[in-house]
């Protein structure tokens, strides 16, 4: 089978670094030419937890076209970049399998329309940032969940096949729990950090940050008991200890002036708490700060 992977920032290179140690056949498809040719000719390198640097051979690709029957199309692009890779996947043959790893969880709904017969969402629980054109660093160790939507769970089950303990995988029933949940994690972690301009270890290795980090908590538990029952405060401090190095996808926009995740990651979080009357002030408050330091970005 061959897996091509739509995007080469830090989650698409990670995830292609992991499937070619047990598929021969990983395809990653970078936005710019010149990051192909430099992967093409220097391979894929990963550098790990433990400082060691791993090499893999791929291969590059500019487009969708030509793809066999006989492949998995995995999608490690941002939110804003869908609507333009929706009309490549329309064009694909629907009996290859799709797989999307994004923030938030707008692009569901969207997803699901595609003539695609097996569809499945994954949430990357794991560090990545992207270093150059050919290394990425695995900032730190996480689970990336899949629930498969619709399809044939079996064409996803190469997830499972990896033979390395640090790449684990594990299979969950709902999309919309799973991506909500996520969402909500992630609201805790990325608006914070954009606006401190901070790490994530930074959120607690301060008095005040933490104190911040803890008020932001107990407002999300309040509004959402049930999914924020997954996990305790304390799980987000050792979150925040594992990726201490680690620059959060939001500062990391607004530091490279890019449009951030801000709507599709807060955004959905404070319109589902607006449905159930509940209020989240301090959540909101973030919100409108990253979307007026990400306007300014924009300015510089």
């Amino acid at each position: 089978m061959e897996i091509v992977v739509v995007g080469a920032g830090s989650v698409g290179m990670l995830i292609a670094s992991f499937l070619s140690e047990f598929n021969d056949r990983v395809t990653l498809l970078p936005r710019k030419k010149e990051q192909a040719i430099n992967l093409q000719q220097n391979g894929l390198l990963r550098r790990n937890l433990d400082g060691t640097i791993s090499k893999h051979c791929i291969d590059t690709r500019m487009e969708f076209s030509n793809l066999s029957k006989d492949s998995l199309v995995i999608i490690a692009v941002k939110y804003g970049q869908l609507q333009d890779i929706y009309k490549s996947l329309h064009k694909l043959n629907p009996s290859i399998p799709l797989i999307f790893l994004q923030n938030g969880i707008a692009h569901l709904e969207e997803a699901k329309k595609l003539p695609q017969q097996s569809i499945a969402f994954g949430s990357c629980q794991f560090g990545a940032e992207r270093e150059n054109d050919t290394t990425v660093l695995h900032r730190g160790q996480g689970i990336l969940k899949i629930a498969v939507e619709k399809g044939d769970t079996q064409l996803f089950s190469l997830f499972s096949k990896s033979p390395n303990p640090i790449f684990q995988v594990e299979f969950v029933e709902s999309a919309e729990k799973m991506l909500f949940e996520k969402a909500i994690f992630n609201c805790l972690i990325n608006p914070l950090t954009a606006i401190l301009e901070v790490t994530n270890g930074k959120l607690v290795e301060f008095p005040q940050n933490k104190f911040l980090l803890e008020r932001l908590y107990k407002e999300l538990l309040e509004a959402f008991p049930k999914e924020m029952s997954q996990f305790s405060f304390s799980d987000v401090e050792n979150l925040c200890q594992r990726t201490a190095t680690n620059t959060s996808s939001m500062l990391g926009d607004i530091v490279h002036s890019r449009p951030t995740e801000i709507e599709t990651i807060v955004g959905t979080v404070l319109k589902r708490a607006a449905q159930m009357g509940k209020s989240l002030p301090m959540l909101e408050t973030l919100y409108l700060l990253v979307l007026a330091k990400e306007g300014r970005s924009e300015k510089m």
